[in-house]
Parts: structure tokens; C-alpha cells; sequence
């Protein structure tokens, strides 16, 4: 038996609950201080001290368990954990009738991401994963700009990044907990080369693996159906972040950080030059979750701006790319 489609009136406040109680959690939850008519109800974290610290500064209910936090009454559920276990906590959620917001990646794999569309599917509730560049008021803008005022088709996308100083015990390079440059920073990059070059349909790629066994550096090459991408991530080198575009009438670079874009230079083949300078309030969550939360009262089951293709694109980049590197995960 499915749940009913919930009807949320425009004006009724988003009653949200959280998983987590990290760094990108307590981003999330200073974020949503600027997203109308949305509060913080409740939220779980497997450690009861950093939950109650939590709820202290944040408000909200510090619940005992996953399970009472699923029956707290809340509306949506943000998942903030590590990315391991983003598909049982979403495919529960959404069992329990929730609308979920997935911190990225939403799975590991794309059989994973696809048990949890299917369960979305099945809830009838509202599923998207997180991925902040394209709500945020600079991506936007140039959009608009290259509508109004054409390169023409982007046939190339160049994006990277790379952190050293990874602290050893850190998730990122934990193999139990499916870490590593390609599904911590990388998802970023492969977001923004099915953005604007489609789906993917060839993936080359280089790199290695650190002592803990995940990758440390990709570079991958991968052919779209409109163009072509370059794209690099690694947690052992120091390396720019900024993202360019390239078309038969000019160029677009995005300035680092290029996923919290707040500027971007516009070179026309004729020239002449726009500069964008858009910055960005509050945490720059609140504007993917004001999306979600309108989506929410509209009744919509998924986001034209991230829809489940885009989230199923970026996970068969990744899956290809580990697979070139011969890293597998537990249970793969």
C-alpha cells in the first residue's frame, strides 16, 4: 500500500528533521535560519552528547533513535551522514512517508541509487539529491545571461579540485565507509559535466589508491552527448578550483570555489567581456532547501533543476571511474 501524495498548504512551515550532526549538518541547519516558512524540528545522530549540543544551538528535539526520529512528526527528512548509509536512511524515510534531501552522493552505486528512486516512486514523496551549484544565485545568473546573450552550445567542460592534509582518520579516506576523491569531491565535477554536456557515454580515467585503499587522485576524460568533459579530484594534491566552459563563441570561467559560485567571467569570441558577481547568503544550503521546500507545496515528486537523471548520470561517471581504478566496496 503507497502513501497519498501530501498537501501542504503554501503557507504552512516545513517541519524538518535531520540525521547527522556534522559539519554539513550544522551548515544545513544555519542555512535554514534563511529558508521562509522551514524550521528545524527534530534531528538523530548515533552519538546522544553531539545530538543534545546540537539541539542546544539549534533548536529542535533531540530524539533516542532513528526510528523516533522518523515519527517526530516532521515533514522532511535531510540526510547529513556519511555517504555509506545515505541509502537505508532515504529508502526508510521515504518508506515512512517523508520527503528526503540526500547530501550528495545519494548512494555509493547506481543499483543503490536505484533502490531508493524506486522507493520514492513507490512513496509517492519527494526525493532529490543535494547538490547546492546550480540553486545558487550566480549559477543562475549566468544562465540567464547565456540566454540572453549566447556562446552557443558548450562542447567542453574542465573542472577540478583537489585537498591535501586529509586527516588519516577522516571518512573521506576510510574504505568501510566508501570514501575517496571520486564520490567526495568528484560527484561535484561530474554534476557539472552532465549539466551542460548530457549524458555520459564514454569514461576514461587515471589515478591511484592511497594506502587505506580508496582513490587519492582521478583524472577523468569522458565523452557527453554534446561535448566532451575533463575533469580531475584528489585528496593528496593541492589543486585549483575553479570550472571553465567552453563554445564556438566564447568561454565561461566559474572562480574558485567554482561549487560555491559567487563570480564568473563571460569571454565572448568577439572580445568583448562580462564579469558576474553574485554572492551568496546565509550557508548557501538555503537555497537548494527553499527549492525543496517549494517543491514540497507544489506537490511535485522531483526537481526540474536536479531531477533523478542527473543523479543517476553523475553515479554511472563515478561507478565507471572506480571500476577503471579496480575499487570495489564491500558488497559490490
Amino acid at each position: 500500500m503507497t502513501n497519498p501524495p501530501l498537501e501542504t498548504p503554501a503557507n504552512d512551515v516545513i517541519r524538518w528533521g535531520i540525521v547527522g550532526t556534522g559539519r554539513i549538518a550544522r551548515r544545513f541547519a544555519q542555512s535554514l535560519a534563511h529558508v521562509p516558512q522551514a524550521s528545524l524540528t527534530a534531528l538523530w545522530s548515533r552519538r546522544a552528547e553531539p545530538a543534545a549540543a546540537f539541539a542546544a544551538e539549534f533548536g529542535g528535539e533531540a530524539c533516542a533513535s532513528f526510528d523516533a526520529l522518523l515519527a517526530s512528526g516532521i515533514d522532511a527528512l535531510y540526510i547529513a551522514t556519511i555517504q555509506d548509509s545515505h541509502a537505508d536512511y532515504a529508502v526508510a524515510a521515504l518508506e515512512a512517508g517523508l520527503h528526503v534531501l540526500c547530501e550528495k552522493p545519494a548512494a555509493i552505486n547506481q543499483p543503490q541509487l536505484e533502490r531508493v528512486l524506486e522507493a520514492a516512486r513507490a512513496a509517492q514523496r519527494l526525493f532529490m539529491e543535494a547538490m547546492k551549484p546550480p540553486f545558487y544565485p550566480l549559477y543562475q545568473k549566468l544562465r540567464a545571461q547565456l540566454a540572453a546573450e549566447p556562446i552557443g552550445e558548450v562542447g567542453l567542460v574542465r573542472a577540478g579540485c583537489s585537498v591535501p592534509g586529509v586527516p588519516d582518520d577522516h571518512p573521506s579516506l576510510s574504505f568501510e565507509h566508501a570514501g575517496g576523491a571520486l564520490l567526495d569531491i568528484g560527484v561535484y565535477e561530474m554534476f557539472l559535466a552532465v549539466d551542460w554536456l548530457g549524458a555520459p557515454h564514454e569514461v576514461q580515467t587515471l589515478g591511484r589508491l592511497g594506502p587505506t585503499g580508496v582513490d587519492t587522485f582521478a583524472s577523468l576524460n569522458s565523452r557527453h552527448e554534446r561535448g566532451i568533459a575533463q575533469l580531475f579530484c584528489g585528496l593528496d594534491l593541492h589543486g585549483k578550483g575553479d570550472a571553465l566552459l567552453m563554445a564556438k563563441g566564447g568561454h565561461v570561467t566559474i572562480h574558485e570555489p567554482w561549487w560555491n559560485p559567487s563570480r564568473a567571467t563571460i569571454r565572448y569570441a568577439d572580445a568583448h567581456v562580462v564579469e558576474l558577481d553574485e554572492p551568496f547568503e546565509g550557508g548557501g544550503l538555503n537555497y537548494e532547501t527553499a527549492h525543496f521546500c517549494e517543491l514540497i507545496r507544489a506537490g511535485q515528486l522531483e526537481s526540474p533543476v536536479m531531477p533523478h537523471a542527473t543523479s543517476l548520470r553523475m553515479i554511472a561517471m563515478a561507478d565507471a571511474a572506480r571500476a577503471a581504478l579496480g575499487l570495489r566496496f564491500a558488497g559490490e
